[in-house]
């Protein structure tokens, strides 16, 4: 069933992706502004099952470093050559779009495509993920897939490979050599292929959670957790940040809880698992998010400083990654060598 979004629920739906980012996957606010002209709206969102299943589709993202967007805007039609490029190569036009990305401000991308193509109620993560390998239209080894992506001053490469982790090292190369961040596109599939092959109604989800939020964001903090369909797993004061000494993009967020609980939030690009008094209680694909306890505000682990009071909840993963073993593999803390924080399969 078709559902119309409304500029007035822009905001709920940034909310709600912001959740869904597990503290990574950027800051929404670049895309809310960059939606809000009343002439973009409304925008029908379609479910999978509404459309010709032989329709081609893309999916769009920004990737690399979320803090240079916002220093360095991107321009007015960012995916357009990344868009012409995959069309050249697969001789057709691809007249739907969905997000790569469904956490951070990814999930809001397919909107700014929404004028041309027709929008479609699925992503590939259904969270914030580092990883273009861990898309998962890769995950599935669905083929024919082709990416491409800006290198900078107006040039596009483009990449197709069976290998999901050839594809992740060359766009991330190329991503850097264009400054450090910018569009990607995938293309080469299908509305069918996401029938199986992807993460259903994030949006919809997103903005049912943003919501969600928006209505209880003043209630005690179990409240707030139970009308997210989550629950509270700490609060406290952040007493330390540590590098963990294996990797030195994984940190070690300690938490003095208000009963006097030793607690740990693990964070990489996105927040990994939560431990209490050593004991693991939560971790990815589970969705990690942690507010600032006082404003309620939705933090990004660059946010977790020394002396913030902070409060943790657990939303319940996407289906999707536990559906096999397979894809469980690919988003636990173990594809990072962090094997013990692994949960119970």
């Amino acid at each position: 069933m078709a559902t119309t979004l409304e500029l007035a629920q822009l905001p709920a739906l940034a909310r709600g992706f912001a959740l869904l980012g597990s503290g990574g996957g950027g800051t929404t606010t670049m895309l809310e502004l960059a939606l809000a002209a009343p002439d973009r709206w409304p925008i029908t969102l379609h479910d999978v099952d509404e459309l010709d299943p032989g329709t081609p589709c893309l999916g769009a993202a920004f990737v690399g470093s979320t803090m240079l967007l916002g220093e360095r805007l991107p321009g007015e039609a960012p995916f357009a050559p990344l868009v012409a490029a995959v069309e050249r190569w697969l001789g057709v036009r691809v007249p739907a779009v969905c997000s790569l990305e469904g956490g951070g401000l990814n999930g809001l991308t397919p909107l700014a495509l929404a004028d041309e193509r027709v929008v479609v109620d699925a992503d590939l993560t259904g969270r914030a993920v580092p990883g273009l390998d861990q898309m998962s239209l890769l995950v599935d080894r669905v083929p024919g897939i082709v990416a491409a992506c800006d290198t900078g001053a107006g040039g596009v490469a483009l990449v197709q490979t069976d290998r999901a982790v050839d594809l992740e090292r060359v766009i991330r190369s190329a991503t850097i050599q264009a400054g450090g961040a910018g569009g990607t596109v995938f293309a080469g599939f299908t509305v069918g292929d996401l029938v199986e092959h992807s993460v259903l109604g994030g949006t919809r989800r997103a903005l049912e959670l943003g919501l969600a939020f928006q209505a209880a964001v003043s209630a005690p903090l179990e409240q707030l957790a139970a009308s997210l369909g989550g629950r509270v797993l700490g609060e406290g004061r952040i007493t330390a940040v540590d590098a963990d000494a294996r990797d030195a993009h994984v940190s070690s967020v300690e938490i003095a809880g208000l009963g006097g609980e030793v607690q740990r939030v693990i964070t990489r690009s996105e927040s990994l698992a939560f431990v209490s008094d050593g004991r693991l209680e939560s971790s990815a694909p589970a969705i990690i998010v942690v507010l600032d306890a006082l404003s309620r505000d939705i933090l990004e682990v660059t946010d977790l400083m020394l002396a913030r009071n902070v409060a943790v909840l657990e939303l319940p993963a996407p289906e999707w990654w536990h559906a096999s073993p397979e894809r469980l593999a690919r988003v636990m803390p173990s594809v990072y060598g962090l094997a013990e924080l692994d949960a119970a399969r």
